[in-house]
């Protein structure tokens, strides 16, 4: 089924999910004044924040959007350690994909430029450190670029992480390709179809393995990261993609699904790596979503269900936190912007270091009066 996915400022546009919400209005401008660029906020960790960008085409595939491409092309941004405490910071996304990402998303009142001046944390081209690093590969969800998810992104970096960020080509308002075209959102126009949702997780399982295949060889930095310990975490179709992708490649270790319905099927004698929900209340059992009640029956391993109560479906996102630039208020749920970006970082940081790093988290085995929004389902979440 299709619901409404918020897109770069909280508003709903046509997505595929788990359920249906009322067709958005045409355009709306801001319900608030803006309070000019927005500011991640600052990484958590001990090191510094680097970043690139890396251009792949996978020659042994058609693009499933663009029937006149036959290969894949895909961009992905890597988000490391470094030494590098000064340089040129990174851009957030393009004045381009500021606009066209704004009209997708419906919004209108402000500069179209917008977004591409919302501050970050990472240096452009920093040189990387480490070694034996740990890798996180992170999906976006349906129609936002993985622009979308860099708080998260800077933040795992400068916990000791290699981030690698896929764009979906066609799966977003807007991806800037090697030669800098633009490929807007081709899929938008199936998101109606029968099985699309499915669809779009196997591609993304695809997309994901062969960004494994080749990150060896294409990036400088590839001989920094630890190949046996790679965890893979998405927001939305993004999170549903994690799984999917796990069940299809075996070198992912790990998996999260930020709020997203899932969709490719667990094998009925079960899925034994460690796996995490992370959602908003429509994921509390017998909600709006009974894919993770099914999905959790089929999960035989390491497993957390866990429910914010007060969050929306972008929480798990930048975007609230993107909110005020663009006058939108209020934002979304009633978790406010900060809280649900610290409780995001802070609960996927402690999945990821305790099965990837082998650290031991016990905040992850019972609630925690720091953080009393955090249900642990299915027997004690309740509804939020």
């Amino acid at each position: 089924m299709r619901h409404l996915l918020a897109v770069a400022a909280g508003l709903a546009v046509l997505a595929a999910s788990a359920c249906s919400a009322p067709t958005p209005p045409r355009s709306a401008a801001p319900s608030a004044t803006p309070t000019g660029p927005a500011t991640l906020p600052a990484p958590t960790g001990p090191h510094p924040v680097g970043t690139t960008t890396l251009y792949l085409n996978d020659t042994s595939r058609p693009d499933p959007w663009d029937l006149d491409a036959t290969t894949r092309r895909l961009k992905v941004t890597l988000w490391y350690p470094t030494k590098q405490r000064d340089g040129q910071r990174a851009p957030y996304m393009t004045p381009k994909e500021s606009e066209l990402t704004l009209k997708g998303g419906r919004i209108a009142g402000v500069p179209d430029d917008t977004l591409s001046k919302t501050r970050t944390n990472a240096t452009k081209d920093a040189e990387p450190t480490g070694r034996d690093l740990p890798l996180v590969v992170l999906s976006p969800g349906f129609t936002k670029p993985i622009s979308t998810l860099t708080a998260l992104a800077e933040d795992l970096a400068s916990r000791g992480y290699v981030v690698a960020g896929i764009d979906h080509t066609y799966e977003s308002y807007a991806t800037t390709l090697a030669d800098g075209r633009i490929a807007e959102c081709l899929a938008c126009d199936s998101d109606a179809d029968p099985g699309f949702g499915t669809g779009v997780v196997a591609g993304r399982a695809a997309d994901v393995s062969f960004v494994l295949d080749q990150l060896p060889s294409t990036w400088n930095g590839a001989d920094r990261i630890d190949r046996s310990h790679i965890a893979m975490v998405g927001q939305s179709i993004g999170g549903a993609g994690a799984m999917a992708t796990m069940v299809k490649d075996p070198r992912i270790r790990a998996g999260i699904d930020m709020d997203g319905t899932t969709y490719a099927r667990i094998p009925k004698t079960g899925f034994s790596r460690p796996f995490m929900f992370i959602g908003s209340p429509q994921h509390i059992p017998g909600g709006r979503d009974n894919s993770w009640d099914r999905d959790w029956k089929l999960l035989t391993g390491w497993k957390r269900w866990i429910v914010l109560s007060g969050a929306d479906h972008q929480s798990f996102t930048d975007l609230p936190l993107l909110s005020g630039a663009l006058g939108i208020k209020p934002a979304y749920g009633i978790l406010p912007a900060a809280r649900a970006a610290e409780l995001t970082r802070t609960y996927v940081a402690a999945f990821l270091d305790q099965h990837l790093k082998s650290q031991r988290q016990p905040l992850l085995d019972k609630p925690s009066a720091r953080y009393p929004e955090v249900k642990f389902c299915p027997a004690a979440c309740g509804q939020s």
